[in-house]
């Protein structure tokens, strides 16, 4: 095992350069890497929230509020569906989490039930032949519609990790880099933001739900019907935020929704005033255009989280699958709501339960402590490994040294977070990496006391202790595994840096050493081992 093939060289040579180039960017002053040509690495250790600072917001998903919305759009399919085959109904109401309908035709009864099992809910997940709305009837001709908990568990489910998903893509649009975005519990999502200093900006973007719709402008209700109260049903009275209009009522049902964008962008409008340029996919494009074609000289309002920002007026068709969103905007509100809707609008309502700023001296603090904690660690394993084996000691204190370049360099490169309990990872790989060596270094030592040439002694020492280095190190790294893949926040900081550690602490202890070592032999060939 102690040849000095040449790939082993090779490949020791090519790590000790991999490892000095990654990690040099992280002690030179940002001048200097400005100067530095191109090509060479630029990329310095992220470092996470609790090491340079950032924003911590703790948020719930108003999962009762989705279910509401859900109800509320059921009570709409009923109608929609009963006036589409022109059955008579009344009573339409939700009580509760039950919406109920009474039918008025005893005779149309049965073809109302068909109806609304034909098209009323979705196929429920896990279920043969389920859906997601149980429809039962009931006594004076009454029809109940009601979600099956299956449906609603679902539905929480799904809409928290959407909202995981859409928060991820909202922060990333900011450039925050590396955020840590993870459930907890059921219902609440943490996310970490390092270097993001002030939460406010952060809940501006997340917390909108950013939900847009197009729905018609129900024109045929007087300002005297609103004082009233006399709103149709299937209109409601939404706010305005243009100047033309304090409020406006509008259809409750949407003809196209914001999850048929593909794309918005800041725009301007025909009078160089900020506004929002958007583009429907191939079905939203079909609907926006069958919509504005029907309706031609009647209004149609945009409107985002059920406020309208504009009510124009269909002139023409719009079959383009694209326009503008005008409003009062400015660039940069344009710009934050155009991101919203590239991101995606929230399937619920968020809550903050938590909100915190860790500022950079607490980081600069718990960086300064862990650099100590790093080289107090080190230094005391070098003492030790070298007044233990001395010459070969040193050859151990030389892996570790590469050890620790090497998984900076990785973390660098990979643009890995390196968090503080990181540290304390990457100090418990430091001693894994020393108890290698000392497991190598008395192998040599029990085979040179048994009678073996120095060649002899070191090289069984290597193949007798690799069984028990590979089992310490798997074991390690399926610990390291299982906790990167349950973990969250610190544990997986730590995990993340204890398995990189442990392929770097195998490659070091074995093959740097090794080199060294046979490099010796063959320079020195001496007569008896150093650590005999």
């Amino acid at each position: 095992m102690l040849t000095l093939s040449r790939w082993k060289i090779i490949a020791v040579t090519l790590s000790v350069i991999f490892g000095i180039l990654f990690s040099l960017p992280n002690v030179l002053p940002q001048k200097t890497l400005d100067a530095m040509p191109g090509w060479l690495p630029h990329q310095k250790l992220n470092l996470g929230l609790d090491l340079q600072g950032g924003s911590y917001l703790l948020y719930e998903v108003d999962t009762d509020a989705l279910h509401r919305e859900r109800l509320s759009n059921l009570v709409e399919d009923v109608r929609l569906q009963l006036r589409n085959e022109q059955i008579p109904f009344g009573e339409l109401a939700q009580q509760g989490d039950v919406v109920s309908v009474r039918i008025g035709d005893a005779a149309r009864y049965n073809d109302a039930m068909n109806v609304l099992r034909k098209n009323i809910g979705a196929p429920l997940a896990g279920v043969i032949g389920g859906k997601d709305v149980a429809i039962s009837g009931k006594g004076d001709q009454r029809i109940e519609l009601q979600y099956v908990p299956e449906a609603i568990r679902a539905d929480a489910a799904k809409a928290v990790d959407q909202s995981i998903e859409t928060i991820r893509r909202r922060i990333d649009s900011l450039g925050t880099k590396e955020p840590s975005i993870n459930r907890q519990g059921t219902n609440r999502i943490m996310i970490q933001a390092a270097g993001e200093s002030d939460p406010e900006k952060l809940k501006n973007i997340i917390g909108k739900t950013a939900k847009l719709t197009f729905q018609m402008v129900d024109d045929t209700v007087t300002p005297e019907d609103v004082q009233a109260g006399r709103i149709p049903p299937g209109s409601e009275v939404l706010q305005s935020e243009d100047r033309f209009a304090q409020y406006y009522v509008v259809k409750k049902r949407a003809v196209v929704s914001g999850e048929e964008l593909t794309n918005a962008s800041q725009s301007f409008d025909q009078n160089g005033s900020p506004a929002v340029g958007f583009a429907f996919n191939s079905s939203g494009a079909k609907k926006f255009g069958d919509v504005t074609t029907r309706n031609r000289g009647k209004r149609f309002a945009i409107v985002l989280d059920k406020k309208v920002i504009s009510a124009p007026t269909i002139n023409d068709p719009i079959t383009g699958g694209s326009g503008i969103i005008t409003g009062s905007f400015t660039v940069q509100s344009a710009n934050e709501l155009a991101l919203l809707l590239r991101s995606g609008a929230l399937p619920a309502p968020l809550n903050v339960e938590d909100q915190r700023t860790v500022t950079a001296e607490l980081g600069a603090d718990a960086v300064k402590a862990g650099s100590i904690s790093l080289a107090i660690g080190a230094a005391s394993m070098f003492v030790f490994v070298i007044l233990a084996y001395g010459l070969f000691g040193g050859f151990a204190a030389i892996a570790l040294v590469v050890n620790v370049l090497l998984i900076i360099g990785i973390m660098s490169f990979s643009q890995a977070t390196l968090t503080f309990p990181g540290i304390a990872g990457l100090i418990l790989t430091l001693a894994v990496a020393v108890d290698a060596n000392v497991l190598i270094y008395e192998r040599m030592r029990d085979e040179a006391n048994a009678g073996r040439t120095p060649m002899a002694a070191a090289d069984h020492g290597y193949k007798l202790a690799l069984t028990s280095i590979l089992d310490a190190n798997i074991t390690s790294l399926i610990s390291g595994m299982i906790m990167f893949g349950f973990g969250s926040g610190p544990v997986k900081g730590f995990a993340w840096t204890l398995v990189i550690g442990v392929f770097t602490s195998l490659f070091t202890a074995i093959f740097i050493t090794q080199v060294l070592i046979g490099w010796w032999f063959k320079a020195t060939k001496p007569k008896k081992l150093p650590i005999a």
